[in-house]
């Protein structure tokens, strides 16, 4: 019979939030309740009557509480299968109440490693019992319900209710199968522990949360997210995000973190295309708009301080797709919205992870996020002319963005603006060449502007034009076996060049 009426349950919770209304619905239906130690002075302090698991199997809870419902008076009534013969008279040989429901809400693990904890209180966060009543009780799915973490309280209250205590197979199927993705999130949450001092090389990720998106890159592909959004922002008005909206959010979140100073990005197709350091968030954004307002048209507006109503009026004359700001002035914000499917977010303090990885032919490839960031003692002159301070300055600006510009890429800037880049071209010199003439297009004079280069030049072609077109100091890694072809021809034209040898390929 696949229709089953919940008669005895077994519950074993760390956290007893939002338990109680479960308790008193359980209660309620006449379910007789078992329970241990905290969870069963929680249960008969609301009033309820509960048995305790020590006076079904006549054993304490013993080593520290490590071992409690590990007995097979419990597993045998979780595990028995009623439509058995053989399993259904051993229950009554020795016994062994049948257990209907098990509710269990594992130890925190992952929170007890996230907060710093000792190893010591990071292994006695181990859950034993808890993961073995939920493997039980979901592989037996034919018989006993399963709720294997607070997060599933609301269905379980949802069929409690709708159903007056009764399960069917597809319910305990569903919920079997949520069993095990809290089961094996949980064993992999582990395994990352004791693998991150001696990796073993296995790729294992798990990531409890997702979200459909309208589709993938394109109409025709489906999409969805992994993950939580809400540790990164908060949207505070527009349409759904996209799968192209997360890549540009990323892209343009990624290249704002290497900024301290008031910066204000813009991005499109990942790349950026207006980027600008200023004393004022407002003067930031027109610098930055300023270095391509057409492709900024449609873009991905970010900054690294509040908006503020000047800024909001800038702003606001733009035909834009997403804003992110860590906050807004409220009469910026209603400006704003003005527009219903402008994705406004409100960005929250966030550490991107070390580790990035991608899909490719049959397998996952994996490498550490590119989080190096030039400083002054980074830069090698290896020219006669040692850059002035002012050029330094403008140097690292331009690296920076490079670093987070496709490849092959250039980028040329002065006074921390970026006046062209040359993007995702397969030779550096049709890269410079494509920065060139983004700079002119959009009237800016190249003469005293910089050049950086995301990996060395092979030739001394791209530092030939970049003198002709009046630029006078270079940044880029170096590594070539011609360096020494570019050095020459900048010692001979009164220019200044910079090693750094880091080289920022980005595909």
């Amino acid at each position: 019979m696949s229709t089953k009426k919940i008669k005895r349950a077994l519950v074993s919770v760390y956290y007893k939030e939002n338990l109680d209304v479960i308790l008193k619905e359980l209660h309620l239906q006449g379910v007789e309740l078992l329970s241990t130690g905290g969870t069963y002075e929680y249960i008969t302090g609301l009033g309820i009557p509960a048995r305790k698991v020590e006076d079904l199997t006549s054993y304490p809870s013993i080593l520290g509480g490590r071992v409690k419902t590990l007995h097979p008076r419990i597993f045998g009534g979780i595990l028995a299968r009623r439509g058995h013969l053989q399993d259904m008279q051993q229950l009554e040989e020795y016994g062994i109440p049948e257990i209907d429901l098990v509710i269990v809400d594992l130890y925190p693990f992952e929170k007890t490693v996230a907060a710093g904890a000792t190893p010591d209180e990071i292994i006695e966060k181990i859950d034993i019992g808890g993961i073995s009543l939920i493997r039980a009780a979901a592989k037996n799915f034919e018989d006993v319900l399963i709720v294997p973490s607070s997060g599933f309280y609301p269905q379980l209250l949802e069929l409690l209710k709708d159903k007056n205590g009764e399960t069917d197979l597809e319910d305990r199927r569903r919920f079997a199968g949520w069993a095990f993705m809290v089961s094996s999130h949980y064993d992999n949450a582990i395994f990352k522990y004791f693998d991150k001092d001696s990796p073993s090389g296995v790729f294992k990720e798990s990531v409890l949360s997702s979200s459909l998106l309208r589709y993938g890159e394109n109409p025709h592909q489906q999409g969805v997210f992994h993950g939580d959004l809400s540790d990164i922002f908060v949207q505070l008005h527009g349409k759904a995000i996209s799968y192209n909206n997360l890549v540009d959010i990323d892209a343009a979140i990624s290249l704002l973190s290497d900024f301290e100073e008031t910066a204000f990005v813009i991005i499109k197709h990942t790349n950026p295309c207006g980027v600008a350091v200023r004393s004022t968030l407002r003067q930031s954004y027109l610098d930055a708009l300023a270095g391509d307002p057409v492709s900024a048209f449609g873009g991905i507006l970010a900054a690294n301080r509040p908006i503020d109503q000047d800024t909001a009026e800038e702003i606001n004359k733009l035909f834009f797709e997403i804003l992110i700001a860590p906050g807004y002035e409220k009469n910026a914000l209603e400006q704003l919205v003005s527009k219903k499917n402008r994705i406004i977010l409100q960005a929250k303090p966030y550490q991107l992870p070390g580790r990035q990885f991608k899909s490719v032919l049959n397998g996952i490839i994996g490498q550490d996020r590119d989080l190096k960031k030039e400083t002054y003692e980074d830069l090698k002159t290896v020219t006669r002319l040692e850059p002035t301070l002012e050029e330094k300055e403008n140097l690292l600006f331009a690296n920076i963005v490079v670093k987070h510009t496709k490849s092959n890429a250039i980028v040329l800037a002065n006074n921390k603006q970026l006046l062209g880049s040359g993007v995702g071209q397969t030779s550096r010199v049709d890269a410079l060449k494509q920065a060139v003439e983004k700079a002119k297009t959009f009237g800016f004079s190249l003469k005293g502007a910089v050049m950086a280069s995301d990996a060395f030049f092979p030739f001394a072609d791209c530092v030939e034009i970049a003198h002709r077109e009046g630029i006078d100091a270079i940044i880029e890694p170096g590594g070539s076996i011609r360096d020494e072809e570019s050095v020459r021809y900048c010692d001979e034209n009164g220019m200044r060049m910079v090693f750094t040898g880091f080289r920022h390929f980005k595909h």
